[in-house]
């Protein structure tokens, strides 16, 4: 990664959990080196102020982690092509097919990169080792004034699936729950990393039975059911992280908490249209994310820098 597309912590060289005091000691440090006036570099020095400048305010530090650090600078130019498959609302399928590829690695054990055996001296890893070997970040909680106890409930049933038939089949899978948006006032229930790819998921509790989908509503007879809005959380999160393949998935869950209810008929859409999200139930959320996770490239790798923006953006 270039120095032009660090982010701010990486800039001055301190953990996203770092105090004041240790972000002015790394700022000293980091802006002596970078100064002109001791053979440092301009650019290098506005860089080092304005990651300062961000993270020693409380309020701005917030919205900067909160947009997940959407404002550092990138230099497309020198970005590594690791996106491997058509961004976000295209007609491509999630389970990419690579005639003669290597064999797959997703149940390997977790390859971090940058690998904290070959940290620098001196420097400090964006996350703590212990932070970045768990599977699992954060859980289902109250969100403003009302506790919300339904949502909590349908939330905690879509991690227990993510933790006990993704998780395990994916080591290198790490799964944050209650994300800020980074598009507007509202939340994604569930992110979930492998290699590059990054898969969201928001849930919705229907009766069981048929529905029908036609790319904007679930239809049972007379009834007409909107799923959550997240199409533009994941345009959203593309735009952000560039670099990863990023899907969108809402799992449709039954209160008999069979996973094969309700079920999902997919009519044929209209010439033209975009798919950025897939409408499943429990069992198809299942088989589908693991498929789009393990055939994606480097799969047993945990992107240490994006799960720590991620960490950064939960509520």
């Amino acid at each position: 990664m270039s120095e032009r597309n660090s982010s701010h912590y990486q800039v001055l060289q301190v953990a996203v959990t770092a105090t004041d005091k240790e972000i002015k000691v790394a700022y000293r440090r980091a802006a002596r080196t970078a100064h002109p006036d001791h053979g440092g570099d301009a650019a290098a020095f506005r860089r080092v102020t304005a990651a300062y400048e961000t993270l020693i305010d409380p309020q701005r530090r917030k919205a900067y982690d909160r947009s997940y650090a959407a404002g550092t600078v990138r230099d497309t130019a020198n970005d590594e092509a690791h996106f491997d498959a058509p961004p976000a609302g295209s007609r491509a399928s999630a389970t990419v097919h690579r005639p003669g590829s290597a064999r797959n690695t997703a149940g390997d054990p977790p390859i971090y990169v940058p690998a904290y055996d070959g940290v620098t001296p001196g420097s400090v890893p964006l996350i703590p080792l212990a932070q970045a070997s768990q599977q699992v970040h954060g859980m289902p909680r109250k969100r403003g004034i009302f506790g919300a106890e339904a949502r909590i409930q349908r939330e905690m049933r879509t991690v227990q699936l993510l933790t006990r038939q993704v998780l395990p089949a994916i080591p290198a899978a790490r799964l944050v729950n209650g994300l800020q948006s980074p598009a507007d006032n509202s939340h994604i229930d569930h992110a979930v990393l492998s290699g590059y790819r990054l898969a969201l998921v928001n849930s919705m509790l229907l009766p069981k039975g048929a529905y029908a989908w036609d790319g904007r509503t679930l239809n049972h007879g007379a009834r007409t059911i909107a799923p959550p809005q997240l199409a533009h959380l994941v345009r959203a999160m593309q735009d952000i992280f560039p670099e990863l393949n990023v899907t969108g998935w809402t799992v449709v869950l039954s209160p008999t908490g069979n996973l094969h209810e309700p079920v999902i008929d997919h009519h044929r859409r209209p010439s033209g249209a975009l798919e950025t999200v897939q409408i499943v139930n429990a069992a198809g959320m299942v088989r589908g994310i693991k498929e789009f996770l393990a055939s994606g490239p480097a799969p047993n790798t945990v992107n240490v820098p994006v799960l720590a923006r991620l960490l950064r953006g939960m509520h």
